[in-house]
């Protein structure tokens, strides 16, 4: 089954079939890691997030778009988040 794709302005994206909610956010991070294992309940997170393999189209880098319903699910993510 061909997985759907969606394009934004930005990005192309592909949803991790792991989403529990498949809506773009408000509050966006690309994470320049295309490999790295992101498992969002990991965070502790208040508020709604999603996860797309992403392309940034402005210079076609690959990596992941992790976007947030609530900004300081964002804030928290990145002080979180290493990607080793």
């Amino acid at each position: 089954m061909a997985t759907q794709t969606i394009t934004t302005d930005g990005y192309k994206l592909f949803p991790s079939p792991r989403n529990e909610h498949r809506t773009i956010f408000e509050h966006q991070l690309f994470v320049p890691h295309p490999y790295a294992l992101i498992h969002l309940p990991d965070y502790g997170l208040a508020g709604k997030a999603s996860l797309f393999a992403a392309c940034r189209l402005s210079d076609m880098k690959m990596g992941q778009l992790v976007s947030f319903e609530q900004e300081a699910d964002m804030a928290r993510f990145e002080r979180q988040f290493t990607p080793d």
